[in-house]
């Protein structure tokens, strides 16, 4: 029962932006509906918390993924090609000046 509790409020609170103290308020308000034990709001707010930042970090993944890709299609060079050719330029300015 409490594990669904646990995914409804995840998928209910915006699991990435879930923050300590909005994990402590809501397990104090399940405490007082009688749906948590107080023996178990250290474990419920630490779990609470990991998941969001588990589902946080994987959602940044799919996100850079995605901007990754768009960036391709629109041919728009990414960082490490604009320092490749920042590194070729500084060679030949180098090698002209020698």
């Amino acid at each position: 029962m409490a594990d669904l509790i646990k995914n409804m409020i995840l998928a209910g609170l915006g699991v990435a932006s879930i923050t300590k103290e909005k994990a402590e308020k809501l397990a104090k308000d399940l405490i007082k509906g009688g749906e948590l034990s107080e023996t178990e709001e250290a474990k419920f707010i630490k779990e609470l918390i990991t998941k969001s930042e588990k589902i946080g970090g994987d959602i940044n993944k799919k996100i850079e993924k995605i901007v990754e890709k768009s960036l391709k299609k629109l041919d728009i060079p990414t960082r490490k090609d604009l320092d490749d050719i920042k590194q070729k330029l500084d060679r030949l300015v180098k090698q002209k000046k020698d």
